[in-house]
């Protein structure tokens, strides 16, 4: 099925006070309730990475409540976690998702290259279908012994950095484009941000699978002087109690953007698009939008950002995936087969 440049729209969809027009262009698969009458129970599928769950743990519910309310319909969302490329890999594989929310639009595009997703799936939702942004934040030990405040003190000798694996994690792959724009958003040339991201590397002694195991080896196994990771998952580390130093939000950063996407070729099969379309628009509403933010994650909605915005670090220059050319070169050029990864990580090692 061919998709329309036209956005997904979902006329006079009430989602929490946030109402969301336009005119969807696919085919409603059979199934799904009407706005209007009740249905038989369903069921959807999210599949999402791993440092969103406390989040979908309170938005869900939600989303189910204004689903029965607005529909009549009973709808149970299911959840699925873990390493975004994993849980890529596992979606093409047959995992049978209806909405996945994953760390980054490169994976989605493998969701597209698999046919699992029709192209155009950006314009499905304002923003490019963002639904929530972040940054990379350093955490380190009580008191910074090592001293690790920029993105250079990381290559110093002597300093062990705790990151996720950029095959397995979402995360891992913000946190890679983090230290190589560091030079190359700068002023600096390829060739120094390959040598400045290969002299970090060698500082990595092992690559956890996801943002989350990464976080449980360096706050509960005690591993590395300093852990890159989500600026939420810091945000969580201090409210938990399982961090009580400060951590660093680099002034340098690169805006990490996580997307939503329905699964067409599941919906369409299943007959649920009606229900995991309203699913993903419900994302980007002020009451999903709040969770989010008290979640430590940063709203993508300007209203709750200007409401929010003084509890997040400042940050003088972000720069994004476009600048690296967007997702499809970037998994080419950074993180195919024989790619920039692949090569540091044999010369790292």
């Amino acid at each position: 099925m061919a998709r329309s440049a036209a956005p997904l729209a979902i006329t006079g969809l009430l989602l929490g006070g946030l109402a969301l027009t336009g005119c969807s262009p696919r085919p409603e698969g059979g199934g799904g309730a009407g706005a209007d009458a009740g249905g038989a129970p369903q069921e959807l599928l999210l599949v999402s990475y791993a440092v969103t769950k406390g989040a979908y743990d309170r938005i869900l519910p939600k989303f189910e409540a204004d689903w029965k309310a607005r529909t009549g319909q009973t709808i149970s969302v299911k959840t699925s976690y873990g390493g975004s490329g994993s849980q890529t890999r596992a979606i093409i594989d047959g995992l049978d998702a209806d909405v996945a929310t994953l760390a980054l639009a490169g994976d989605v595009l493998k969701l597209q290259e698999a046919e699992l997703v029709q192209p155009g799936w950006e314009k499905d939702l304002p923003g490019g279908s963002i639904i929530t942004h972040s940054v990379v934040a350093f955490v380190t030990r009580d008191g910074n012994p090592k001293g690790v405040r920029t993105w250079a003190d990381l290559a110093k000798p002597g300093v062990t950095v705790v990151t996720a694996n950029p095959k397995t994690s979402g995360g891992a792959r913000w946190n890679f484009l983090g230290l190589w724009g560091s030079i190359s958003q700068t002023g600096g040339s390829e060739a120094q941000a390959k040598a400045y991201v290969s002299s970090v590397y060698r500082n990595v002694d092992n690559l956890p699978k996801d943002a989350r195991e990464a976080s449980d080896v360096f706050l509960k196994r005690g591993q590395g002087d300093v852990l890159l990771n989500y600026e939420n998952e810091a945000i969580l580390a201090k409210r938990s109690g399982d961090l009580k130093a400060p951590f660093i939000v680099p002034e340098v950063n690169i805006r990490i953007e996580g997307p939503v996407t329905v699964v067409d070729r599941n919906v369409d099969r299943k007959g649920t698009r009606k229900a995991a379309e309203a699913l993903a628009a419900y994302l980007q509403s002020e009451p999903a939008q709040e969770i989010f933010a008290e979640e430590g994650f940063r709203p993508v909605s300007p209203g709750v950002w200007s409401r929010v915005k003084d509890r997040f670090a400042p940050v003088k220059q972000l720069f994004i995936a476009g600048d690296f050319g967007g997702w499809k070169q970037i998994n080419d050029t950074f993180f195919g087969k024989n790619g920039v990864w692949d090569q540091l990580f044999s010369s790292s090692r």
